[in-house]
């Protein structure tokens, strides 16, 4: 074996230039296509590692292979790649083992450092050991071992590595680093450091061109006090924008909230949580299929399938959008807003929760449910703090009221409706109703109308004013002001105060007459049974035999009187104090002027049905001038119990004026 020991790297260059271990292919000669040897030998001349500077030089060759051996500031190149290093050995001109202070370079912005460095120029793959630094741009990838193919340009790391940049800072047990794409893939152990979070994954992606960190397996991300758990998705640092999917959950405090996909606009502060939207904080769930908080503005809005619950309420809707800044809510869709025990329903609500006020628009239906009470109409101002509700618009423009009385309903409207809050002696809460103008009532066994009414749950009273009338079967009732006492959820006792006046006719031909400056009539089981008449007693009533026939008819006048019904028939009456009674046959009666003043028997303003509650208003058959109309002094005082009969022993008179 021959041997040449140090010779100078000039020499070295010459025989190169000489072609010594290269050839010149014959087509540069003008010869035809070269043989399959020569392609082969062109081959290995682009895979050679050539050699431009060594301070010096041994060369070896050993039978079939040559060994070169450069000590010094070596420097190799091979196409576009350069190495340097203190030392090298070169085999066959194609593989390098290179030790101390090894920097490889490829194109203007790659360059790999290490202590060690082994070079297959056949296979373009350098393997580096030590203190390895891989530097693209302002990219610094560290590591103890890198695995480098400069064809493909994709460094491989098994040992555990670190990428900076800027003031971020990437670590994972393994990774591949795609130069060209700028592209990084860390699995195993991933931590990511950054000044506005830190990240523990799985396996992670990283653009280093666009800073787009890439989730691409379990990954818990921790910024300031909250925490995101994710199984893909992105996060984009330049611009600080992520999107996080596949279950996803976000946990901060109290605040809980997981979706199909989270989105955070950390230039504009927006979080999106979309499909499947839920967000916990307390004692306060919101769900939706998309739910966006604007930080900034302090703004939330719930959209699609929207449903809110704290303490107080419960919300659900098709959108519900939250100012929290302002203390301002409302919803858009259909609308239900538990607030027990009053439900309230619309197509949109806008509430200020600060002043405590709320608009709802649309079909709406407002329930109080301790009270059994149900309010329909267009609209409904309301106060929260002062529990109060005012409804207008509705079928034909009129609010609807329903309740249940002895297990049927009671409909009444009119042009507007009040539903507050009242507070009783004893501190409890109760509810207090109010219509205005053209009330109208009905219930298949008592309909009733006026110009205005209240109705208080305390007392059970409905009481109305200004041209009452109340008809219970064949009876109407009617006076200055006219109380409906309900016990039970049933009709108990009507109460006409002034100008009370009583008319009764089973065939509308002949008309029995009450007439007092007050009347109590007593219900049971929706049946009138008797009636007390207190103050200028009259009474015109037509006497019937056992088959129905009218036998004659009786006009009394007396101070006090007691009617007894059965059947809603008179069975009999008592007179008190004074009665003066006259009695005539049917033939010899002038039934017309039988009829009392004031006497007037309404038929076209009787509510029917439901539908006659919303018909528009008539003034027809309104009373005669005898009762002219008046304006009440306001809320009329509970009658404080049934007026004493006088206990006086009934004279011969009194006697003779009992009908049995």
């Amino acid at each position: 074996m021959k041997q040449i020991r140090y010779i100078p790297v000039r020499f070295i260059a010459l025989l190169l230039a000489l072609g010594f271990f290269t050839s010149v292919s014959a087509q540069q000669r003008g010869q035809r296509a070269p043989a399959s040897g020569a392609v082969v030998q062109d081959t290995v001349k682009h895979q050679e590692v050539k050699v431009d500077h060594a301070d010096v030089f041994e060369y070896i060759q050993r039978r079939d292979s040559v060994i070169q051996k450069l000590n010094g500031n070596v420097e190799l190149r091979q196409d576009s790649v350069f190495m340097y290093c203190d030392t090298a050995v070169i085999k066959n001109s194609t593989y390098v083992i290179a030790v101390g202070k090894v920097i490889i370079q490829q194109g203007d912005s790659l360059s790999v450092f290490s202590d060690t460095a082994t070079y297959d120029g056949v296979a373009r793959l350098a393997e580096l050991y030590g203190e390895v630094v891989l530097v693209n741009g302002k990219q610094q990838l560290f590591t103890d071992r890198l695995t480098y193919n400069l064809d493909t340009k994709v460094a491989t790391y098994n040992n555990g590595a670190t990428l900076t940049l800027d003031e971020t800072q990437l670590t994972s047990k393994r990774g591949y680093y795609y130069v060209d794409e700028r592209q990084v893939y860390f699995k195993d152990s991933v931590t990511v450091v950054d000044p506005q979070f830190s990240l523990r994954s799985d396996t992670l992606g990283f653009n280093t061109e666009t800073k787009v960190v890439s989730f691409l397996g379990p990954t818990l991300i921790s910024a300031d006090s909250a925490r995101i758990y994710t199984e893909s998705g992105f996060y984009d640092t330049e611009n600080n924008q992520a999107v996080f999917t596949k279950n996803a959950q976000y946990l901060k405090g109290e605040q809980q909230a997981t979706a199909d996909t989270i989105r955070y606009d950390g230039q504009r502060k927006i979080y999106s949580l979309e499909g499947n939207a839920r967000f916990e904080e307390g004692k306060r769930l919101a769900t939706a299929d998309v739910i966006t908080y604007d930080e900034t503005n302090d703004k939330s809005f719930l959209v699609g399938n929207a449903h809110y619950i704290d303490e107080k309420q419960n919300i659900v809707a098709e959108e519900i959008n939250y100012d929290a800044r302002n203390e301002v809510y409302s919803t858009r869709g259909r609308s239900v807003i538990s607030d027990p025990p009053q439900i309230l329903e619309a197509n949109q609500v806008d509430y200020n929760e600060e002043k405590g006020l709320g608009i709802a628009i649309g079909n709406v239906i407002w329930r109080d449910t301790s009270a059994e009470l149900t309010i329909l109409c267009e609209q409904a101002d309301y106060d929260r703090k002062r529990d109060y509700l005012k409804a207008s618009g509705g079928r034909n423009g009129r609010p609807l009221l329903i309740t249940i009385l002895e297990g049927d309903s009671l409909f009444m409207a009119s042009d507007t409706l009040y539903a507050l809050r009242e507070d009783t002696v004893a501190g409890d809460s109760a509810r207090q109703l109010r219509a205005f103008h053209d009330v109208r009532i009905y219930k298949s066994d008592l309909q009733a109308i006026s110009d205005s009414l209240t109705y208080s749950t305390t007392d059970s009273i409905f009481r109305l004013f200004q041209n009452p009338i109340v008809w219970s079967d064949t009876s109407q009732f009617f006076a200055d002001t006219v109380n409906i006492l309900l016990a039970d959820k049933k009709v108990d006792r009507i109460f006409l105060r002034n100008n009370g006046f009583i008319i009764n006719s089973p065939d509308e031909l002949f008309f029995n007459q009450i007439k007092g400056k007050n009347i109590t009539a007593f219900f049971e089981e929706s049946e009138l049974r008797r009636m007390e008449v207190a103050g200028n007693a009259e009474s015109v009533y037509y006497a019937r035999d056992d088959k129905g026939g009218y036998v004659g008819v009786n006009k009394t006048v007396c101070s006090e009187m007691m009617l007894y019904f059965g059947d809603n028939q008179v069975e009999r009456i008592k007179f008190f104090t004074e009665p003066k009674a006259e009695m005539q046959p049917m033939r010899q009666a002038d039934h017309k002027a039988l009829q009392m003043p004031g006497f007037f028997w309404e038929k076209k303003r009787r509510p029917m049905n439901l539908e006659s509650l919303f018909t528009p208003r008539t003034e027809a058959s309104l009373p005669p001038s005898a009762a002219p109309p008046y304006e009440p002094e306001g809320k009329a005082d509970m009658p404080e119990g049934i007026e004493k009969t006088p206990g006086s022993a009934p004279t011969p008179a009194e006697n003779q004026g009992d009908r049995q």
